[in-house]
């Protein structure tokens, strides 16, 4: 049966291919081209996924395709609800994961209720990843293309959403979408994706450098030895090798963000024991199936995007009973309430600001397929 759908169309070879897709099954599809916060017009920083070449492309395969395509202003919203966290989660010495807010409170979640109130069925995207409906739930899976899965991305979606949702490309490869786009001519294909922060023109250390308040500080190792200065603790994360700019018996690696004395805490070993965790805190958890699971619960994580998935427990940090009601309220939809994870093996740089994203296998060739089902999601917390 037909279905009227809105594709979110940037001007690039996925959402091309997977409103092309659709097309061709008889649905009725209509494409619209989202408009982001960029800095000033002095800097000519547009947000590349929105920059007048985009939408020009956007508008270009649309016709290509004969469906329409129309705007919409997220300038303000994606300021307030993307740009605004990111920074003010590197002013709290966190790394944040604009991708996963972005999903839920403005690309897709802002997106599907604009849809429904125009009557379209479903809002679709060029992500690649699944879905599976059952009886009771839409069940969020991982992708066919182990190297695009971006799943992980869209794990702060929740029942309200998901059913609302496509996803066409998720049963295809990066390649196979390739050469769908050149069989149908529609001169995207070689189209250079953006690998950073898509609302950053420069580097992510400029953007900072420009829009923060940073203070220098010392740099020194475990031993408390001073080995050079830094220039914000804001513009550094765990583990991170690049930019840390001192001589001596390099590379180093960032081991430690000590906030209370302004210290960025080095390791010249990128193998250093104390780059390695176990465990981990992590808060905000978003349950995709709408319900907290028996807990413990022993399942696989990521906690960094495409890191390898690691066999984790995970159990409800015990609350006092005079902080009960307090912590365990709810906040845009996820329940606040801590968990503690223990990874099987020690893993490096769990990092506060990003998120651990839990899945369990779908069958016993879950790893063959890359079946697998997104469980939950939490921020790290430490």
């Amino acid at each position: 049966m037909s279905k009227k759908i809105l594709v979110a169309m940037s001007g690039g070879v996925d959402s091309t291919v997977a409103a092309k897709i659709l097309k061709d099954q008889g649905h009725e599809v209509v494409g619209v081209f989202l408009k982001f916060w960029h800095e000033d017009e002095q800097t000519k920083s547009a947000n590349e996924c929105c920059s007048p070449q985009s939408f020009l492309d956007a508008k270009r395969v649309c016709a290509k395709i004969n469906i329409p395509l129309y705007t919409l202003n997220y300038n303000d919203i994606f300021k307030n609800e993307v740009v605004d966290y990111f920074l003010d989660s590197y002013n709290s010495n966190k790394t944040p994961s604009p991708c996963l807010i972005c999903n839920k409170k403005v690309k897709l979640g802002q997106l599907i209720n604009y849809a429904k109130n125009l009557g379209f069925d479903y809002v679709a995207s060029g992500h690649y990843a699944r879905l599976k409906s059952t009886n009771k739930t839409i069940k969020l899976i991982t992708a066919k293309d182990i190297k695009k899965n971006q799943a992980y991305f869209l794990s702060l979606l929740t029942q309200e959403e998901l059913p609302y949702l496509l996803f066409p490309l998720g049963n295809y490869t990066k390649n196979q979408v390739r050469q769908m786009a050149k069989k149908w001519q529609l001169d995207v294909t070689e189209k250079k994706e953006s690998q950073e922060v898509c609302f950053i023109h420069s580097s992510t250390k400029e953007f900072l450098q420009k829009n923060l308040k940073l203070k220098s500080g010392l740099i020194k190792n475990l031993q408390s030895e001073i080995l050079g200065q830094h220039q914000g603790l804001g513009l550094y994360t765990l583990g991170q090798r690049q930019g840390i700019n001192i001589g001596g018996r390099g590379p180093y690696y960032v081991l430690k963000k000590d906030s209370l004395n302004n210290d960025l805490i080095v390791t010249n070993d990128k193998n250093d024991p104390a780059l390695f965790s176990k465990t981990a805190t992590i808060k905000n958890i978003n349950w995709l199936s709408g319900h907290e699971p028996k807990l413990p619960l022993k399942c696989l994580a990521r906690h960094r995007y495409q890191t390898k998935l690691e066999r984790v427990c995970i159990v409800p940090i015990v609350i006092p009973a005079e902080l009960k009601v307090a912590t365990t309220a709810s906040f845009n939809g996820i329940q606040k309430k801590n968990y503690k994870i223990t990874f099987k093996n020690p893993v490096r740089a769990i990092t506060p600001g990003q998120f651990i994203v839990l899945y369990k296998p779908c069958g016993i060739l879950a790893k063959l397929k890359n079946n697998y089902e997104v469980v939950g999601a939490g921020e790290i917390e430490e």
